[in-house]
């Protein structure tokens, strides 16, 4: 365990007789948050109760730790979805190519789902990304929420990160808004850095790199914090596990893994701009830049799994806007999806996952649960085919070894400090490598099994009582 860190088993052992703080917890966990999975449904939240008030200490530190399968349909996969035009179907999109947004209301909601700042739709305007920002820095009280009984939600300020939150803000702002431009009769937006004018967030990070700035684009990977949760002083250990479906070499168990979180992130430092940005699909329901300067607990980790420069940090950035926007017309067109869509639109895995392969022609996140029927609008062709090019697990089927370990944040086993888990990684990865893996079936299959052999042995009986009686008549 790393130092000042507590599983959440330890606080709840402590707290779960405290009157009114499961509920309490429960009701903090539903608000979802920057990287956790928060697929808080009703089941869910059910099945955490119980674990809670049985005192389940094991089954509270490996939750919920179902397979995919069993996942799905707790978090309510929709297979068929109503866009927001009256007689349209998820397989209809609304409106034509280019088709101009209508005024008013559609500006609206862009402007409330898209964070751009002070930026309008519908003013031309420059911004000259010589001067400094004006924006407020990064205050902790709009960071951390006081649960009482010694628990606080949220994470601090990272030291280093901090100092460039206005940046770093401005720029996340800038290229939402970059994203907009030359779509459906918004206003341009021009970004100037030393000279050198973009209207589109790859021509800014063209003209970045032109004015002298160094710009690298990573693909970053960690374990997903659950609750960001903090105890008496010490971070709550709070992952959230799911069921791989492979056999652990000589034991009777499956591999459960936490899920990871995925972003690309923007490491922007030269003479007028020094600010870290990120882009994934959020549990808000949100496909946007923004930033990252909240300080990780240790036990989340965190890796590079690629890092791109020069001509393809451009071609990240420019995929990345590609998704911006289309992700605000899944947004116009299906406004009242739960969690904004963050599950059948995908999670932060997919997008990221997407473009890995675009780049690489490997992908190796899980999991990944977009409805691939719902990328059906032309005007997003490229992103449409990105997401159906990459693997789904929404029919359950056990993923690939390949995406269990590019999932997850250290390339060095030792280093994770959930318990029992790199001893678990290293013996799969060990089986794995000498082509000795096995799997397992899941809850769901084995009682399909079991429901097929009993429907054998009816039948099997029902013949024999035929035969049987055949043979009194006789």
């Amino acid at each position: 365990m790393p130092a000042n860190t507590i599983l959440l088993s330890g606080m709840m052992r402590e707290l779960s007789a405290t009157p009114g703080f499961t509920d309490a917890l429960l009701a903090h966990l539903n608000e979802g948050g920057k990287r956790g999975p928060a697929m808080m449904t009703q089941r869910l939240v059910k099945r955490l109760r119980e674990l809670i008030l049985g005192k389940d200490w094991r089954g509270i530190d490996r939750f919920p730790g179902w397979t995919m399968q069993e996942v799905n349909p707790a978090v309510g996969v929709i297979s068929k979805i109503e866009t927001k035009n009256p007689g349209t179907s998820a397989g209809t999109p609304s409106g034509t190519p280019n088709e101009p947004l209508p005024s008013g209301a559609n500006k609206g909601e862009i402007k409330e789902y898209l964070d751009l700042g002070s930026y309008s739709l519908d003013k031309a305007e420059t911004v000259n990304l010589d001067e400094p920002s004006k924006l407020p820095g990064l205050s902790n009280e709009t960071l951390v929420t006081e649960m009482g009984a010694g628990v606080v939600r949220g994470d601090v300020a990272n030291p280093k990160l901090a100092p460039m939150h206005p940046e770093s803000q401005r720029l996340a702002d800038v290229l939402n808004r970059l994203s907009m431009n030359g779509h459906e009769g918004t206003a341009t937006v021009t970004a100037e850095v030393a000279g050198k004018k973009a209207t589109t967030p790859p021509e800014l990070v063209q003209a970045l790199m032109a004015a002298g700035h160094s710009v690298v684009v990573a693909d970053a990977r960690y374990f997903a914090n659950f609750g960001h949760f903090h105890f008496k002083g010490e971070d709550v250990m709070m992952p959230f596990f799911v069921d791989s479906q492979i056999a652990i070499p000589d034991t009777k168990r499956s591999l459960r893994v936490p899920v990871s979180h995925a972003e690309y992130e923007w490491e922007i430092r030269g003479p007028k701009v020094n600010a870290d940005v990120s882009w994934y699909f959020g549990i808000d329901g949100k496909s946007e830049f923004r930033t990252m300067d909240t300080l990780d607990q240790a036990w989340v980790l965190g890796r590079h799994a690629h890092e791109y420069r020069d001509a393809d940090a451009v071609e990240v950035t420019r995929l990345v806007g590609a998704f911006v926007i289309a992700f605000v017309h899944q947004h116009l067109r299906r406004p009242d999806l739960p969690f904004g869509g963050y599950y059948p639109l995908g999670v932060c895995q997919d997008g990221v996952a997407a473009i890995e392969k675009k780049m690489t022609g490997h992908d190796t996140l899980f999991p990944n649960t977009a409805d691939g029927a719902l990328f059906d609008d032309p005007r997003d062709a490229e992103v449409n085919a990105m997401m159906l090019a990459i693997p789904k697990d929404r029919n359950g089927a056990p993923p690939t070894p390949a995406r269990i370990f590019g999932s997850l944040p250290v390339t060095d086993f030792s280093l994770i400090t959930i318990p029992g888990l790199a001893a678990d990684l290293n013996a799969v990865h060990a089986a794995w490598e000498g082509g000795e893996l096995g799997r397992t079936r899941s809850w769901m299959e084995t009682m399909k099994v079991r429901l097929a052999i009993l429907g054998v042995l009816v039948v099997l009986a029902g013949g024999v009582l035929v035969w049987r009686r055949r043979r009194v008549k006789k």
